[in-house]
C-alpha cells in the first residue's frame, strides 16, 4: 500500500507501508546502527519520534523475546529502505512483519533513505508525519507543522512506571553472574528506563528498586539506598520540571548516577541550561572520549538534547567526556558531591564491553559512602 512521509519544511517522500497502517505524527530523525532494530523500537527514549534506519536492510535476523528493552515499542513510526521478508537466525522466534503487526507499527519502506538522512543532516531533526491514510502532500504537510513538537513537552509522563516495583532479572544480564544477597541497594528514578540499564545493576550486585518519575525525593530516601540512578527518557529535560526539583534535594545525601536525560536533568539540577542538538546523536558507533585518559570507546547513544557546561554556575562540575564527532558534552562529574553521568548508554556498549566499568565506578562510590557513615 502506498505511504507518505511529510516534513514540516514541505519535503514529501514516498514509499510503501510495511505492517500497521494509518497515520502518526513525530520528530523525525535518523539512526545508524546497522543492528538493534529491536531494542530501538523498544527503547522508551524514543518516544515521540519516528525513526528512520540509515543501514539500507533491516528485519534479516527476525524478533525475540529477550532484545527488549520496555514492555513493547515505544516509537511512533519505523522508516528503512527495505525490510527484510526472510528471518533467519538461532535466536528469532519471530519475524518483523508479524511484530509490526501485533503491536501496531506503522512501518514505510521503499523510502530513499539516504537522501532523507541526507535532508535531516543539513535542515536538522523536524516535525514530520507518516501515513497511508491521507496521500494529499499539502495536507500532510500542514499536519506536520500543526502539531506540537517534543520541544517543553513532557514525554516521561508516558513512559514512567505507574508505581515503585522491585526488579527481578528474570533473564541473565549480559555479564557476569547476579549476587543472590546483593549488598547494596540503588533506587532508579524512571524516566524511560532500558531494561539492561537493571540488569547491568543487578550484574554488578545490587538490589534495585524502580520509582516513577514523579517520585518524591523523601519516599526515594526512606527506601534507605545507597545510591540514585537517574534513567535515560524521551524528549525535552526542560519538560519534567518536577523531577529536576527533587533530584536537587537528592544532592548531599547519597551517590548520584545519570545516564542520558538523567545527565541532561542533572545539568538543569545544577542550574545549568540545556539546548536542542541540530539532529542528535543516534546509533552504535559514536565515538567517546574519556578526558583523564584519552581512551576512546564506541558507544550506543540516542539523545537530541545535549547540557551547555559553561552556564553551569551554583556547582564545581568538570567535563569528564566529549563527543569526537562534534565535540559535544557526554560526561559530567562533581568535584566535591559524589555524584556522575555520561550522556551515552554505557548498558549497550557497542564496543562491546567498553563502558561497563561505569556500573563498577558507581558500585565502588557507594560501597566508599557507605564506609563514611
Amino acid at each position: 500500500m502506498k505511504a507518505l512521509v511529510a516534513l514540516e519544511d514541505g519535503t514529501v517522500f514516498e514509499g510503501r507501508s510495511f505492517g500497521a497502517e494509518g497515520e502518526k505524527e513525530g520528530e523525525i530523525v535518523f539512526n545508524t546502527s546497522m543492528t538493534g532494530y529491536q531494542e530501538i523500537m523498544t527503547d522508551p527514549s524514543y518516544k515521540g519520534q519516528i525513526v528512520t534506519m540509515t543501514y539500507p536492510l533491516i528485519g534479516n535476523y527476525g524478533v525475540n523475546d529477550d532484545d527488549v528493552e520496555s514492555k513493547g515499542p515505544k516509537v511512533e513510526g519505523f522508516i528503512a529502505r527495505e525490510f527484510s521478508r526472510i528471518s533467519s537466525n538461532y535466536r528469532a522466534t519471530g519475524d518483523l512483519l508479524s511484530y509490526f503487526t501485533k503491536h501496531n507499527i506503522l512501518a514505510i519502506e521503499e523510502i530513499d533513505t539516504r537522501a532523507l538522512t541526507k535532508h535531516l543532516r543539513v535542515r536538522g531533526a523536524m516535525k514530520g508525519i507518516i501515513s497511508t491514510s491521507d496521500l494529499d502532500p499539502e495536507s500532510l504537510v500542514r499536519k506536520a507543522r500543526q502539531w506540537q513538537g517534543i520541544v517543553g513537552v513532557d514525554l516521561v509522563k508516558e513512559v514512567t512506571c505507574s508505581e515503585s516495583y522491585e526488579f527481578d532479572v528474570g533473564r541473565a544480564p549480559l555479564r557476569g553472574q547476579v549476587t543472590k544477597d546483593a549488598a547494596l541497594r540503588v533506587v532508579v528514578m524512571d524516566f524511560g528506563v532500558k531494561m539492561n540499564i537493571l540488569r547491568m545493576l543487578k550484574s554488578v550486585g545490587c538490589d534495585v528498586t524502580v520509582v516513577p518519575a514523579w517520585e518524591k525525593a523523601e519516599t526515594i530516601l526512606a527506601h534507605k539506598p545507597d545510591g540514585v540512578l537517574l534513567s535515560n527518557g524521551p524528549g525535552d529535560p526542560e519538560g519534567v520540571p518536577y523531577a529536576i526539583t527533587e533530584i536537587r534535594k537528592l544532592f548531599g545525601k547519597l551517590p548520584i548516577f545519570g545516564i542520558c536525560l538523567g545527565q541532561q536533568l542533572l545539568g538543569l539540577a545544577y542550574g545549568g541550561k540545556t539546548y536542542k542538538l541540530k539532529f542528535g546523536h543516534r546509533g552504535a558507533n559514536q565515538p567517546i572520549q574519556e578526558v583523564a585518559t584519552g581512551k576512546v570507546s564506541i558507544t550506543s547513544e540516542n539523545h537530541g538534547f545535549a547540557v551547555d557546561v559553561a552556564s553551569i554556575k551554583e556547582h564545581p562540575v568538570r567535563v569528564t567526556h566529549i563527543n569526537l564527532n562534534d565535540k559535544t558534552i557526554e560526561g559530567i562529574e562533581h568535584t566535591e558531591l559524589p555524584i556522575f553521568s555520561v550522556q551515552y548508554h554505557p548498558e549497550a556498549s557497542p564496543g562491546p564491553h567498553d563502558s561497563y566499568g561505569l556500573f563498577e565506578k558507581f558500585k565502588n562510590m557507594m560501597n566508599v559512602n557507605r564506609e563514611k557513615k
